[in-house]
């Protein structure tokens, strides 16, 4: 059993809640690893801090720690900040410089805002993170280096794949264990606690008394969302203790004059349904309830695509929609696994150790969309006429396949492209008929 009370002290980490002392102790548990880690969060929740947690606590820490801020290094010297670079390799390279990685040789890297990083960026990360090599820019020599690296980011990385703006095998690569940092908004028993800590460090750095909160000031402290989380409320209570001068009893006309009126609301990670309320909490039987009835409307509208084959629409019209509806069913589950880490194996398809989750899920659904049909089929089906062709699903689906390959010569690409579904289903249903023998 990890203690995390010593950790929270040594990293000066205020809190109580569940979520965060669950994101604590997986932390701790990893560090002693070289496991790549994801760190997910809103900005503003401190995902930084975790990355130095789990490097203070691993074999590493007497080694170097960087952490860089992706999304702040501009696009075409990238790749020479992280990896380095030969002299005269591009305009401006008047010597040899080494990259991040080669400098933290035997430690660690923090890449934080990792889904800013470009997409070629993204290929040389995934070969420092299978093989432990990199090539400077302008050299042909691979080097070696040892680095552990943790990354952190506020946006969704599975929306970001589906938009082609990141690589799915370095989003799997990278989230071997996931973090999920919890939004001030969803840790309001921490709120008060965070602000009395700020309010005692501002007083002793501006050597004044500390700011207090009358109990109508609190409770609008505790209802207000604070988009910007933790550095939002820092910087709030930092702005009252020097503005307020002498008066250090706050009440809520006072606080009100501080908090943004129009508060954005930071939803960059996913939402977990339309209620957007900052005391929604979710159990894990709430999300479970939420995905099967999600399934169920999804089945439903199988159902009726079934039914409308059966009377005369065409197959080619069916692959379009299956594709439509599977590739539903995996954003919605991608959706719940991606902002809760928390959840249970069976209800978090994204992690790496249940990886071959949301492929059984999707073969299953071909196959009872299949055997569905089946059934329907041979309820409407007249026992006293004989069927002249066959009515088979899969089979008609089979000689789509067929007859698009050889429409294209073999070219999978472009059959996919024809039978209006996407490469990975095609090579499933390839696999699937024993059409690649």
């Amino acid at each position: 059993m990890i203690d995390i009370q010593p950790i929270k002290l040594r990293f000066g980490i205020i809190g109580h809640s569940p979520l965060l002392n669950h994101a604590i102790k997986v932390a701790a548990q990893v560090a002693g690893t070289d496991m790549s880690v994801l760190i997910t969060g809103e900005s503003g929740t401190g995902k930084e801090s975790f990355s130095k947690i789990i490097h203070q606590l691993s074999t590493r820490k007497h080694n170097t720690f960087i952490a860089i801020n992706c999304g702040a290094i501009p696009e075409g010297t990238i790749n020479s900040e992280l990896f380095g670079h030969e002299k005269g390799s591009f305009t401006g390279a008047a010597g040899t410089r080494k990259g991040y990685f080669e400098e933290a040789d035997g430690g660690t890297i923090f890449l934080d805002e990792i889904g800013e990083m470009p997409l070629d960026t993204q290929a040389m990360l995934l070969r420092v993170l299978e093989n432990g090599e990199f090539i400077k820019v302008g050299s042909s020599k691979p080097q070696k280096t040892d680095v552990r690296v943790v990354a952190a980011t506020n946006v969704r990385l599975v929306q970001a794949v589906e938009d082609g703006k990141f690589r799915e095998d370095l989003y799997y690569r990278l989230n071997t264990v996931p973090i999920f940092v919890p939004p001030l908004r969803e840790r309001e028993e921490d709120t008060e606690l965070l602000f009395r800590k700020f309010a005692g460090d501002f007083s002793e750095r501006y050597r004044s008394k500390p700011i207090i909160l009358d109990e109508e000031a609190k409770q609008i402290l505790l209802s207000y969302p604070f988009p910007g989380n933790v550095r939002q409320l820092k910087n709030l209570v930092e702005q009252m203790s020097v503005l307020e001068g002498d008066n250090r009893n706050i009440d809520a006309q006072i606080l009100k004059k501080y908090l943004p009126k129009n508060a954005p609301r930071t939803n960059t990670l996913p939402a977990l349904s339309g209620n957007e309320k900052a005391k929604d909490n979710y159990s894990e039987r709430d999300l479970l309830y939420k995905i099967l009835f999600e399934m169920r409307r999804d089945v439903t509208e199988l159902k009726q695509l079934v039914l409308s084959i059966l009377e005369g629409q065409g197959s080619a019209g069916m692959l379009q929609k299956y594709e439509h509806l599977f590739d539903d069913v995996d954003k919605n589950r991608d959706s719940y696994s991606d902002t809760n880490s928390n959840l249970p194996l069976y209800l978090n398809p994204s992690n790496p150790n249940t990886e071959n989750f949301r492929q059984n899920q999707n073969d299953q659904q071909d196959n009872s969309a299949i055997e569905y049909a089946r059934e329907v089929e041979e309820e409407n089906q007249p026992e006293e006429e004989p069927e002249e062709e066959t009515l088979s699903l899969e089979k008609k689906e089979k000689e789509l396949i067929i007859k698009a390959l050889e429409k294209n010569n073999n070219r999978r690409k472009y059959a996919a492209q024809d039978l209006g579904i996407s490469e990975r289903t095609l090579y499933r249903k390839i696999k699937q008929y024993e059409l690649d023998k």
